[in-house]
């Protein structure tokens, strides 16, 4: 058995990353046993405990944050990889380019004209957080625009963090002309409040990393970048497959997913082609 460590088994892109995980590691005769941390830091450390006492024969996780710690269980438990998030240890780790994924959705709303651009996203405390908050500074600066700190909200990436961060910004003296959700279930809350103000794309430019599990209106003109979970699973656990039948030795490997995956691996997300235009 293995055990999955996500920080939101509800939110559609871990849902998605669990099933890859399973596919490869039923493929391989193992078992899953899913484990919800909640980001709580002490909830994970419990499941860690877990998984060492009931002698796992390997983990994934997705870290709670960056106080993340593997040590206890590196070299008691057969193997452990990383996703989505990093962490110190030396250890395999499969990531999303988020610099990549960042970009092309801010650039989306650049060239749709809009100029005064918000940010909502993460916990600060979250790495994959701050650095599209970082990625949506430096290509406003770069277009000549104005990435004001008034702009940027922290929040979570749930729904309710999305409703959250938009009522504050659409209380600003000048609100923004555009709004970059830089994770899916953030990007429903805040198509959720526009919706409940009467706000069309037309007033408001959107723009969301990571496809849109629901929507409470029409999203054939926000751009969406999807970013592939599923793929980013499966690629977890072939990792962890090699480490545990020795295939693989040596130094932790880092694998960086792009945007450039088959159309395959897009029917595996469970994208529909044509139900949402892609930035480009």
């Amino acid at each position: 058995m293995i055990a999955l460590i996500l920080p939101d088994i509800e939110n559609p892109f871990f849902t998605s990353l669990a099933r890859g995980v399973e596919d490869v590691a039923q493929q391989h005769g193992y078992s899953v046993v899913m484990c919800n941390s909640d980001d709580d830091i002490d909830k994970e450390s419990q499941y860690l405990r877990i998984a060492m006492s009931d002698r796992m024969a390997g983990i994934i996780i997705c870290p709670a944050d960056e106080t993340t710690s593997l040590e206890s269980v590196l070299g008691s438990i057969g193997s452990v990889v990383v996703v989505d998030r990093t962490v110190r240890e030396d250890v395999d780790q499969v990531v999303l380019d988020n610099d990549a994924v960042s970009r092309r959705a801010v650039t989306a709303l650049i060239k749709a004209g809009r100029t005064r651009i918000a940010c909502v996203t993460g916990p600060a405390k979250t790495l994959t957080a701050r650095t599209r908050a970082e990625v949506w500074r430096r290509e406003l600066t770069a277009a000549g625009l104005h990435a004001s700190d008034d702009l940027l909200a922290y929040g979570n990436f749930r729904v309710d963090g999305g409703r959250t961060a938009t009522e504050r910004l659409l209380s600003l003296p000048e609100p923004p002309d555009g709004i970059l959700a830089t994770n899916n279930l953030a990007g429903v809350g805040v198509l959720q409040i526009l919706a409940e103000r009467g706000l069309s794309e037309q007033d408001i430019g959107v723009s969301v990393i990571g496809s849109l599990p629901f929507a409470t209106s029409s999203v054939a003109d926000i751009p969406i970048v999807p970013l592939h979970p599923r793929k980013m699973g499966m690629t977890a656990a072939e990792m962890l497959m090699e480490r545990l039948v020795g295939t693989a030795t040596g130094p932790g490997r880092m694998i960086t997913l792009t945007n450039a995956v088959t159309d395959a691996e897009r029917a595996l997300d469970g994208e529909a082609a044509g139900a949402v235009r892609e930035a480009t």
